[in-house]
């Protein structure tokens, strides 16, 4: 049986700009960072929540993905189509101005929602995610 999810996957186009963005603004750790056979595999995560990696990968074509799925794929990322995922913070007022002072861009202010508060926020390439502070967490 499936006991937990260890990766998933980010698209981007710049593993650079991706790596200085995650770990300099979002202020996760880099868990793997190997370029080996011409690949670079590069992986990152919330220094609090070591079981999870999030793969950076760069949007190339490849045996896995021709050149008119990369060029779909960025049209839908420059869209701002692709939502990533969800954020879990303790509070999300004080993690939204901390991360907006470091040049993170948000979709707008903090919001009250019913499953608690939340802000979206946008990677340097179009990936969202959002980032909530459950109800009835304290901050």
């Amino acid at each position: 049986m499936i006991t937990h999810l260890s990766h998933a996957t980010i698209w981007v186009t710049d593993q650079e700009v991706a790596h200085d963005f995650y770990v300099h603004k979002l202020g996760f750790e880099v868990r793997m960072d190997d370029d080996s056979e011409g690949f670079r595999w590069l992986t990152v995560g919330p220094p609090q929540q070591k079981d999870l990696e999030l793969i950076l990968m760069p949007l190339t074509p490849s045996p896995m993905m021709s050149e008119d799925v990369v060029s779909q794929m960025k049209s839908l990322l420059e869209k701002g189509a692709m939502g990533a995922g969800v954020f879990r913070v303790d509070d999300c007022r004080a993690a939204y101005a901390s991360l907006k002072e470091r040049g993170v861009v948000f979709k707008g202010e903090p919001e009250e929602r019913p499953y608690g508060t939340e802000a979206l926020l946008v990677d340097p390439f179009g990936n969202w995610f959002s980032m909530v502070q459950p109800r009835g967490a304290t901050s």
